[in-house]
């Protein structure tokens, strides 16, 4: 009998909550008697809820201080928000659950967590719910819900909080990784085992599928010091691509290439020396399954508060908040035959969990999401 999967995601709040999707959904090729289906839950909320889905990237684009309001207001009546989008989701939601009628439900937005919970719980129905927290160390009070049957963590900071904050059992938090699409990593043996070359670097910048942060800057200072070509990454910001050409191509030629949104992110990762990104989860996960050391270079309020100091903890990456301190910074990786970007490479291959995604459905699926008492139980349940 054929298990169903439905996974509630989100098409327009940043490109994380799709990547995971996707990771999982290319995974599930290997389970013969499970098949995923896929729906955006603001698309439950109609033209309403669509509308505030896709103002995140404009908001969070050109008004970081607003997106830092809106998260505190909405942290603080978490059970607000969540009766707000089940009004909004009801009708549709349970017409999607009568015609599917899936065996486990899977959350990775916390919009459709109590939201989602509260329709199940007035309406009885009995369906496994899990949770899958897409942020790494500031998590948002509508992701964790005592009702839910398990709550999946990327991290074990992400576990912590949910443990000593929100006061989730231990036996109902697990703590796999946060899954990357395959073709992130390095298909034949390891990346940049030897030292680096001398020039040209290969830098690729960028600010997550919405474009955000001073990548101008950023690449001026890159460009101006180094021996180096740049690769900038101006996602779904058209009008900052536009710029970036009209700025940056006459004046440096082709050491600099500037991308809109691409499907291709993956091979300008596997083909870069270094990445410069703000702290987005996935973003920092598929650079760490790419083998190639971060520059963290801000942080989105909020939920990425804390993303930048969890990079440099686990040695994945420096942070370089400053373009200004961008010429410092490099010259500091680059000395010695590039010693430290080495030990960052190795950090990378140890931090990184390249079955994550298959751990996940293989918990879900073979287990149907059952507690457990010990860590040592947990991982005998996902290697079963």
């Amino acid at each position: 009998m054929t298990k169903k999967i439905l996974i509630i995601s989100s098409e327009h709040t940043g490109h994380g909550h799709k990547s995971i999707t996707e990771a999982l959904s290319e995974k599930i090729r290997a389970y013969r008697h499970a098949e995923i289906h896929v729906v955006d839950g603001f698309s439950l909320g109609g033209r309403a809820l669509e509308k505030i889905g896709k103002a995140y990237g404009p908001i969070t684009r050109r008004a970081e201080s607003v997106w830092n309001v809106i998260w505190n207001l909405s942290a603080m009546a978490p059970s607000i928000v969540d009766h707000l989008v089940e009004a909004l989701i009801e009708e549709r939601f349970l017409a999607l659950i009568k015609e599917l009628q899936p065996d486990i439900i899977l959350s990775v937005h916390p919009n459709f967590v109590g939201s989602v919970l509260n329709i199940m719980e007035k309406k009885k129905l009995q369906i496994p719910f899990v949770i899958l927290i897409a942020d790494l160390v500031n998590i948002y009070p509508l992701w964790v819900d005592k009702r839910a049957d398990f709550i999946i963590s990327p991290t074990m900071e992400a576990k912590q909080l949910c443990l000593e904050k929100y006061g989730i059992p231990p036996s109902q938090i697990g703590v796999f990784g946060l899954p990357v699409r395959s073709r992130f990593y390095p298909k034949t043996g390891s990346k940049k085992t030897e030292p680096l070359p001398t020039a040209p670097l290969n830098c690729l910048v960028m600010g997550g599928g919405e474009g955000a942060g001073n990548m101008k800057k950023i690449a001026k200072n890159l460009l101006d010091h180094f021996d180096c070509n740049v690769r900038i990454v101006a996602g779904r910001n058209e009008k900052l691509k536009s710029n970036l050409e009209l700025s940056l191509k006459k004046r440096y030629g082709d050491r600099v290439h500037i991308y809109g949104f691409t499907e291709n992110i993956h091979q300008l990762m596997l083909h870069s020396d270094l990445i410069f990104t703000r702290a987005s989860p996935n973003v920092m996960y598929e650079a760490v399954a790419s083998n190639t050391p971060l520059v963290i270079t801000g942080a989105l309020p909020g939920q990425e508060a804390d993303n930048p100091k969890f990079a440099e903890n686990n040695h994945l990456g420096i942070i370089c908040r400053n373009p200004d301190d961008i010429k410092d910074s490099l010259s500091d990786l680059l000395v010695n035959d590039g010693e430290r970007l080495r030990q960052i490479i190795q950090s990378q291959r140890t931090f990184s969990n390249q079955k994550a995604a298959d751990d996940i459905l293989k918990f879900i699926l073979n287990q149907e999401v059952a507690h457990y008492e010990t860590e040592a139980e947990f991982r005998l349940l996902i290697e079963k």
